[in-house]
């Protein structure tokens, strides 16, 4: 788990997430042309922002729904 040393007014996200197209191929022992078979299971990932929102924003730019990802949950590691 990501433990940054966060500036006043930002908060630590840990997101949740999946690429649905590896997951469906894995499912039938097929590998993704481009993302790894891990991407299968989720993985998390930590993002620092300012909202809920913009934490969002950022997450889904590193990782495009278009691109097969899909957010599962999110939630405030520090307060």
């Amino acid at each position: 788990m990501l433990q940054p040393i966060i500036t006043e007014g930002l908060k630590a996200y840990e997101v949740s997430l999946y690429n649905r197209d590896v997951r469906a191929l894995f499912k039938v022992n097929e590998s993704h042309a481009f993302f790894g078979d891990h991407w299968a299971d989720t993985q998390l990932q930590d993002v620092v922002a300012k909202t809920e929102k913009e934490a969002c924003k950022l997450i889904s730019d590193r990782y495009p729904p278009e691109h097969g990802f899909v957010v599962e949950g999110m939630s405030i590691i520090n307060k």
